[in-house]
């Protein structure tokens, strides 16, 4: 039978795998592949957490059910564990073998505690003592109820044996006498993970903090012997449903929904390979499988080693530093209400600075004549000027309504308390809508110029986080064509109020009219090709899952029409199929920035659209969520933007190709191609531009001296 559609949970395994990709590559910079296989390790996380969590409950509750890839879900978690142990195990080795004695060779070098030098010794014992010591918490394993075990949170275990002739404990404290003598410590998130060690040689030494709880452990348990340790963490199911008819009482619930993550059933754990014992009770006291174990020889996360990049000299090993510009056409000592009004701006970041959505929102809090700002918040980030900017303009008497989405997962205590704090500045709250998370990011302006209000709109792609502004690539337009304002004025009265869905003549919403907007835009591409003039579709998102839009691709590919995907993620479309998929190219770039901005350009039969957007073609997007998807009506705009898809598809040094069978291939390239790599080839762009503007101020400044 024809393959038509590949399992979600697989496809997003496959992502890692490019991740960890980078890692393995030896002309990349050592620290740079040690973040890859960081970012493994956190991916994974997630994944187990939400995926394989929400998986194993399908097995419980419906295991016959097959999906549109034709898999059950003992299939799904069967493959999942195949390919993510191999992943891990790969992942692993390459930390152990190469990235450690890479560092070792530019002298920063990993001591385990059993090659302590008697001077190390000395200070590992004391750091221990003095600084870690005071912090533990010795859990026995033999009491009526097993020791609660943190979700994500790091322990370290110890299999202790009495020490013959030392006076028995008192009877009242000796627990199950046949019960292994286990115990379990929790490793303090809040201590110095690195501890770097006195040294002899001009290396740079460190140990870490969890091997050096587990070296001199024994502290813990006078009377008794270590004879085995072990370090592990388990992922627990984090994905819970909320009560969304609690009304006032939606903060709470989402207060309980943060507990619950510490204490659902245990989904995987991970853990070194120091102790079959403690693995096998521990496997037991969590009802947890072969499969669901995750045993490494060596650091069981390498996240831990984060603070190497800021060790002296770490530069060396790092990418070049990339600039973050400030756009030439924005200027950064007055407002950009002129501007804006004149023509739309775009803003590309990380390579143009993310300081322009600041201070467009602080200006706005500012000036006397704005008389009100709305906007979405999903992911903010800690310490925002942005929330700072919202809570000043309260104050000053502006009206201030911002849409918090407390349910973005992992961020919700963070997004509970920006919501409480903007409440207290006098900032109007809207919790989200029953059932419909905003992952929209829209804010508007209104100002009163010459007795009208003005009104302003930015729109983007990405969250309105400063701080992964700098990590993530995204798009965003600067606007007040009359249009796009008045459909935002729209939105916001149908998201904060009671509103029918009125017209919307430029942007289009989910779940109302985006998905049939979009599946209107791939039939009128299929109307509009044929042989002679054959239509062109080009998308770049994060993932592709909704099976109606997959369907209305595979259409348009056997219309002949031409389809290039640029997808980050997961990817449910199979590509290349003869008679199927055989004219759509599906292909994924992973850098130094995560690529997350949407991109989708519509050949139209020689009268092309350009459209950005906050959702991707999956169902929670397009069904599920409250989402736009703007167009780029500016020209100048419009060929910006263009030629930046143009480029992410020229790619051949980062990019990687989907084949029908599921595995991600390197694009086939002749002898005399450029080796094109579409994040620096964008860097190189914008450097240039501000080279160009700076010149072009200088020579201004001449002319204004000589005259």
């Amino acid at each position: 039978m024809e393959l038509r559609f590949f399992n979600r949970e697989l496809s997003w395994i496959e992502f890692n795998g490019r991740v960890l990709h980078q890692a393995l590559r030896t002309e990349l910079p050592l620290l740079e592949r040690l973040q890859f296989l960081s970012i493994v390790s956190s991916n994974f996380d997630e994944f187990f957490m939400v995926r394989v969590a929400s998986v194993k409950r399908q097995l419980f509750t419906n295991p016959d059910f097959v999906d549109i890839s034709g898999l059950t879900p003992k299939l799904v978690l069967h493959q999942i564990s195949s390919r993510a142990h191999q992943i891990v195990r790969e992942q692993h080795d390459c930390l152990k073998n190469d990235i450690l004695p890479g560092l070792s060779k530019k002298h920063i070098m990993y001591v385990n505690p059993e090659d302590f030098s008697a001077v190390q010794n000395e200070y590992a014992l004391s750091f221990f003592k003095n600084d870690v010591y005071p912090l533990l918490t010795p859990l026995r394993t033999d009491t009526e109820v097993f020791p609660h075990i943190g979700n994500l949170a790091k322990y370290a275990a110890f299999l202790l044996k009495p020490i013959s002739g030392i006076r028995k404990t008192d009877s009242n404290f000796k627990g199950d006498e046949n019960a292994p003598r286990i115990a379990l410590v929790q490793i303090p998130a809040g201590i110095q993970q690195v501890v770097w060690l006195p040294s002899e040689s001009h290396e740079k030494q460190f140990a870490l903090a969890e091997e050096i709880i587990t070296q001199y452990g024994t502290h813990l348990f006078p009377g008794f012997n270590v004879e085995e340790t072990m370090i592990f963490k388990v992922a627990r199911d984090a994905d819970f449903a909320v009560d969304e008819d609690s009304g006032r009482n939606f903060i709470h619930e989402m207060e309980k929904v943060l507990v619950k993550r510490q204490s659902s059933f245990p989904v995987e754990i991970t853990c070194n390979s120091t102790s079959e014992k403690i693995l096998k009770f521990l496997m037991e006291k969590l009802e947890l499988s072969d499969d669901d174990v995750y045993c490494v020889d060596g650091i069981i996360d390498p996240n831990v080693l984060g603070s190497l990049r800021d060790v002296e000299g770490a530069e060396k090993l790092c990418f070049p530093e990339w600039q973050h510009f400030y756009p030439a056409e924005l200027p950064q000592d007055e407002p950009y209400w002129d501007i804006i009004k004149q023509h739309d701006v775009l803003l590309h970041v990380p390579y143009e600075s993310y300081e322009p959505v600041v201070k467009f929102i602080s200006d706005a809090a500012d000036d006397p004549n704005v008389q009100a700002i709305k906007m979405t918040l999903y992911r903010t980030g800690k310490d925002s000027p942005i929330i700072s900017a919202l809570e000043r303009a309260a104050r000053k008497g502006k009206q201030v309504v911002v849409l918090v989405e407390l349910k973005a997962r992992f961020d919700e205590e963070r997004n509970i308390g920006w919501a409480k704090e903007l409440e207290n500045a006098g900032v109007t709250v809207i919790y989200g809508l029953v059932n419909l998370k905003v992952h929209a990011k829209i804010i508007m302006v209104m100002r009163r110029e010459n007795d009208t209000i003005r009104r302003y709109a930015h729109l983007a792609t990405g969250n309105y986080n400063p701080k992964t502004a700098k990590i993530y690539s995204d798009l965003s337009l600067f606007t007040a064509n009359y249009e796009i304002v008045n459909d935002a004025t729209l939105f916001f009265n149908l998201v904060t109020g009671y509103s029918t869905l009125q017209n919307m003549n430029q942007l289009a919403m989910a779940p109302v009219t985006l998905k049939s907007k979009l599946l209107s835009m791939i039939q009128r591409e299929i109307d509009r090709s044929d042989s002679e003039h054959p239509g062109l579709i080009m998308a770049k998102m994060n993932s592709l899952t909704h099976e109606e839009i997959i369907s209305a691709l595979y259409r348009a590919s056997q219309a002949g029409v031409r389809v290039l995907l640029n997808v980050r993620g997961i990817c449910m479309l199979v590509p290349g199929v003869k008679g199927l998929s055989e004219n759509i190219q599906v292909v994924s770039i992973v850098d130094r920035y995560l690529e997350h901005s949407r991109i989708f350009y519509f050949q139209n039969g020689g009268d092309p659209e350009l459209y950005l957007s906050s959702a991707d073609w999956m169902p929670r997007n397009l069904d599920r969520r409250i989402e736009l998807m703007f167009p780029v009506l500016d020209r100048s705009v419009f060929k910006e933007v263009k030629n930046i898809l143009e480029i992410y598809f020229e790619d051949r040094v980062n990019a990687l190709e989907l084949t029908e069978c599921g595995q991600w291939k390197e694009i086939s390239t002749k002898k005399d191609d450029l080796k094109k790599r579409a994040q620096e080839m964008l860097y190189k762009k914008y450097k240039r531009r501000n080279e160009a503007a700076a010149k072009k101020l200088k020579i201004g400044f001449e002319v204004r001296r000589k005259d």
